[in-house]
């Protein structure tokens, strides 16, 4: 308890706290403006989104503790990637489901995917913040902003992106019955799981030797989310 007060009073940690939450923060902020630009017509009330944001935030404190109990009982780095990959998409999932998905606001197929987006890019921005913190403690401050950007690329967009999937898949089924919505649920957690394990497993093959092919993989289906969203605003405006 002692020293974690003495390293908050320490200047240079407390340097270091606030630009990895600034590289962390601002990347998530610019991804979330892209988004919520997809719901300009009807846009969701901006403390809700902040809420949810929040929310996904504080869902890191629950899969840190999760994801090393994983690590301490396997030993299969591929089932692990997996196992990682699940834990994060379910509790981003859960996030949304405290708050936004029993709101009165929930009110179009495409506020479904913004909701879980949001979420995505909150626990994207803690996540970011504490992988930045050990290079710049290192005082590499090169590999940080190198670091930031690459996560900018590559980890805050798969965030957004396998969260959306969940949402739009929530989304597809706005009109069906229970029983569509929890099957449309289960099939986008699926692919959630997937796109985040595909991502995380090729990236860490070859020591991320492979990120442009891996990150331009991400960004088609970044375009085939955004072609999907131009269907859940027409059914909206149904």
């Amino acid at each position: 308890m002692a020293d974690a007060i003495n390293q908050f009073s320490d200047p240079v940690f407390l340097k270091n706290l606030a630009t990895a939450f600034l590289l962390g923060l601002v990347p998530a902020l610019l991804w979330l403006w892209f988004w919520l630009r997809e719901d300009r017509e009807h846009p969701e009330p901006l403390g809700l989104i902040v809420i949810t944001f929040i929310l996904g935030a504080l869902s890191v404190m629950l899969v840190l503790p999760l994801e090393k109990f994983a690590n301490s009982l396997l030993d299969d780095k591929n089932m692990l990637i997996v196992i990682w990959a699940s834990i994060e998409e379910v509790a981003k999932y859960l996030a949304v489901g405290l708050i936004a998905l029993r709101s009165k606001e929930l009110n179009e197929p495409i506020d479904y995917p913004i909701y879980f987006i949001a979420t995505a890019l909150g626990f994207a921005a803690l996540e970011n913040t504490l992988f930045l913190m050990h290079p710049l403690a290192a005082a590499d401050t090169t590999t940080s902003l190198i670091t930031g950007n690459l996560r900018f690329l590559g980890a805050t967009l798969l965030h957004a992106t396998s969260s959306a999937l969940v949402g739009i898949s929530l989304g597809l089924s706005y009109f069906n019955g229970w029983f569509s919505k929890k099957i449309h649920l289960v099939f986008g957690l699926a692919a959630a799981i997937t796109l985040h394990s595909v991502f995380n497993f090729f990236i860490m093959k070859d020591n991320g030797e492979n990120f442009l092919n891996v990150f331009g993989f991400l960004w088609v289906v970044t375009i085939m989310i955004m072609l999907l969203f131009e269907k859940l605003k027409r059914m909206s405006r149904q």
